[in-house]
């Protein structure tokens, strides 16, 4: 009898928006992380077993990820893309045990979450795995894990995990908020400004108007995002929001870096260090990215949001 070869063609990400996430940032695992503080990594392993059966609660990355993954059933419907053109892939990357990883896919399974790969590393530094999976993002809520990312050229944030979670008032929308200088733009003028103070900072920032900024972390994720925003449907569609304590006249500079870069964003703030928490209230995004501790703090209580552990705010 012979025997049949079939020759596949070999799988690869190249061309999607890659996310990946830790476990704690995408379902509530607060209370099983608290018996892991509390106790060792067996007993969580034992409570997460006992618990396989029972859906987890959304974490606070959950509605973000939601989002991005509608936009692959959005496309192929509307767009008329094969249903394997995929524009979006979450991978769970988690210092959790290979036995607590059966919860998190069962749950993402019943929460409609398609998602099929994961790496799961009992401990271990999961960051490194990033490379491979040319991930343009990583969520987690491990520090450590975030710093090394974001070390290694991956845009990172560390997930508050007692954020607000999102608001469920755009359901076909992706929303996302972003500071400026050491997320979107280098610490540049921020450096001026922690050296010498506001004054400088804004002649600075006046002086070099029509020179762009170097780039932030998270400007291969801006790319990546407007990639995706460009081949939105009616069914599904992609917001974005700069939330920046600059003012006029620092904001030229922002916004011409902007258009050198060849990106739009759909909305601007420049609050001249007004607390940014009940303006991205009203803005309702599914995850806003600051630098400065003090601004996710002031954030969290309304929206979900991360710490990108960049720039001279963070040595």
């Amino acid at each position: 009898m012979r025997r049949r070869i079939i020759d596949r063609m070999p799988v690869s990400l190249d061309g999607q928006l890659v996310v990946a996430i830790s476990s704690r940032a995408l379902f509530d695992f607060e209370e099983e992380n608290e018996v892991f503080e509390a106790t060792d990594d067996r007993a969580y392993m034992r409570l997460q077993l006992d618990r396989l059966d029972v859906t987890a609660k959304p974490g606070v990355a959950f509605s973000l990820v939601n989002k991005l993954l509608a936009f692959n059933r959005a496309t192929t419907q509307d767009a008329g893309d094969p249903p394997s053109a995929q524009r979006v892939e979450v991978v769970i990357l988690s210092r959790n045990d290979p036995v607590s990883g059966m919860r998190v896919f069962r749950s993402a399974k019943q929460h409609g979450l398609p998602i099929q790969r994961g790496v799961f590393t009992r401990g271990g530094p999961p960051w490194r795995y990033l490379q491979p999976l040319n991930a343009n993002l990583f969520l987690s809520t491990n520090e450590a894990d975030v710093r090394s990312a974001l070390e290694a050229g991956v845009p990172a944030a560390r997930v508050y995990p007692h954020s607000a979670r999102a608001s469920a008032a755009h359901p076909n929308e992706v929303r996302i908020a972003f500071d400026g200088d050491a997320v979107l733009f280098s610490d540049e003028a921020e450096q001026v400004f922690q050296s010498a103070g506001l004054d400088a900072f804004q002649a600075h920032e006046r002086d070099r108007a029509e020179k762009p900024l170097a780039a932030g972390p998270f400007k291969p994720l801006l790319e990546a995002l407007q990639r995706l925003q460009r081949a939105a449907t009616p069914a599904m569609g992609i917001r974005t929001a700069l939330v920046t304590a600059r003012s006029a006249p620092a904001h030229e500079r922002a916004i011409r870096t902007l258009m050198d870069w060849d990106i739009e964003i759909d909305e601007a703030m420049f609050l001249g260090g007004l607390p940014k928490g009940e303006f991205l209230r009203e803005f309702e995004p599914d995850f806003f990215f600051d630098d400065q501790t003090g601004h996710i703090e002031n954030a969290a209580p309304h929206v979900p949001a991360g710490l990108v552990a960049s720039g001279v705010s963070n040595r």
